[in-house]
């Protein structure tokens, strides 16, 4: 399989990255080379800021992947930037959400995926349920392959 993780180097993306090589995974890091992981030995980097669409089209070059993984997309604006990049490049494109998108508050004690989708606290979770509506309206209008992953827990190990 081979897999491209925006970032891959961080809280979440780390232990996934380092998961992926352990299991034989062709693994694409694109990020902008500032921290260097040896345990990540192995991930072939594409040096690149993402938000710099011409320096990433560079460095993908004519590559298609199994598996986009998007770890740092936050805004509507930004997750649209990787449909512009990656429709026709991926046979997935994963978005790593929150479950802070889920009703606030809650109208039952168990939260399914079927929960609706509002939190008027905060804007990052409504930014969130922002760039997810847009992948789905992608998927729908466009066959977009877009899966969509709300972690709930973040921790890191030391």
């Amino acid at each position: 399989m081979k897999a491209l993780f925006i970032g891959g180097t961080g809280n979440i993306s780390t232990a996934c990255s380092k998961l992926c090589l352990d299991k034989g995974m062709e693994l694409y890091l694109l990020n902008r080379g500032q921290r260097v992981r040896k345990e990540l030995e192995g991930a072939r980097i594409l040096q690149a800021d993402i938000n710099d669409a011409e320096q990433v089209k560079a460095q993908l070059k004519s590559l298609h992947f199994d598996v986009v993984v998007n770890f740092i997309a936050f805004k509507p604006e930004e997750v649209q930037r990787d449909i512009d990049l990656f429709s026709g490049r991926c046979s997935q494109y994963l978005f790593i959400s929150s479950a802070t998108v889920y009703q606030k508050p809650p109208t039952q004690s168990i939260i399914t995926e079927s929960a609706p989708l509002r939190n008027p606290y905060w804007d990052y979770a409504r930014d969130k349920i922002a760039c997810e509506e847009l992948l789905m309206k992608a998927y729908r209008e466009q066959s977009f392959p877009v899966s969509i992953v709300r972690p709930s827990h973040t921790y890191e190990t030391v």
